[in-house]
């Protein structure tokens, strides 16, 4: 399948541009849309689901119009937001039948097998009889996984999935989403860069409402090669660098910072080469958008 969005814009009652003209193409397969807090994300992410109007654009899932369609695209859509709520005095096992019950599945079965694997997929199978009420941060946020996985959807979006999760919940969900991805387009709304190097093939990075960057994670790596470097200052001399280099990342280390700038030639001064990552894509291209102290 495809998803094309083209000159998606939206603006709040309170005057905030949440989106300015987003155009992306979506094949199967893993797409990381990386930014930061209040960039937009969650914005593009509830317009694709159905649960927010655009003030113009289109967004077509093959020949399907997800703005006018949105019977249709929840037919076929499977969404974890960011935050969600749950019935507290209800099991899980309860939970997920429904949901199940709800997405067309009618024998009861065929949803005791789903659900039992869904479960599995995100470890809670120990707690299946439990009260969603009882349950922690985490594993509320494994539940909303399994939920957004029934029905087959074939078109996924998932908002910060990984908040909550300890490193080997993390590391499960990536296993999950890579398979899943294999047949399916699958939307992975992150701030954290190492969820999009670790899964995705493509994805974009969104800052204040817009696209900044396209396109796929080692690729533009590579653009970066020999073009990073990183040197180790006081505190009180960031001001003088800022000034004198394109500083795109700083990060405190046992009383120094430790600098990474982005350069056409190698800078003098003491600075090394640094091998390039996503990171430093991220940044390169927000740190325009963004006071560098805050990234």
């Amino acid at each position: 399948m495809k998803l094309a969005i083209n000159s998606l814009s939206k603006t709040y009652a309170n005057k905030v541009q949440a989106l300015k003209d987003v155009t992306l193409t979506l094949n199967n397969g893993m797409f990381g849309l990386l930014g930061p807090n209040g960039a937009g994300k969650s914005s593009l992410m509830r317009t694709i689901a159905t649960l927010q109007q655009a003030d113009q654009g289109t967004v077509y899932l093959d020949e399907l119009d997800v703005l006018k369609n949105k019977t249709a695209v929840r037919q076929l859509l499977g969404y974890l937001p960011q935050e969600f709520g749950v019935y507290p005095k209800v099991s899980a096992e309860r939970m997920l039948d429904h949901i199940a019950r709800l997405k067309g599945i009618d024998h009861a079965g065929e949803r005791r097998e789903l659900v039992g694997a869904l479960l599995e997929n995100v470890n809670l199978s120990k707690d299946r009889k439990k009260h969603l009420g009882t349950y922690s941060g985490g594993m509320k946020q494994r539940f909303g996984i399994a939920q957004a996985l029934i029905g087959d959807p074939k078109l996924i979006i998932v908002d910060e999935p990984t908040a909550g999760l300890d490193p080997a919940e993390r590391n499960r969900f990536y296993n999950l989403l890579s398979q899943l991805g294999e047949n399916t387009i699958v939307i992975l709304s992150t701030h954290i860069v190492e969820d999009v190097s670790t899964l995705c093939s493509n994805f974009a990075i969104i800052c204040q409402g817009e696209v900044l960057y396209a396109g796929e994670p080692e690729k533009a790596v590579r653009e970066m090669d020999r073009r990073i470097f990183s040197k180790a200052i006081g505190k009180d001399e960031l001001p003088r660098y800022q000034q004198e280099f394109n500083v795109i990342s700083t990060q405190l280390k046992s009383g120094k910072l430790h600098i990474r700038v982005l350069q056409e030639t190698e800078p003098a001064n003491g600075f090394e080469p640094a091998s390039p990552n996503l990171e430093d894509v991220y940044f390169s291209n927000i740190a325009t958008r963004m006071d560098v102290h805050s990234i």
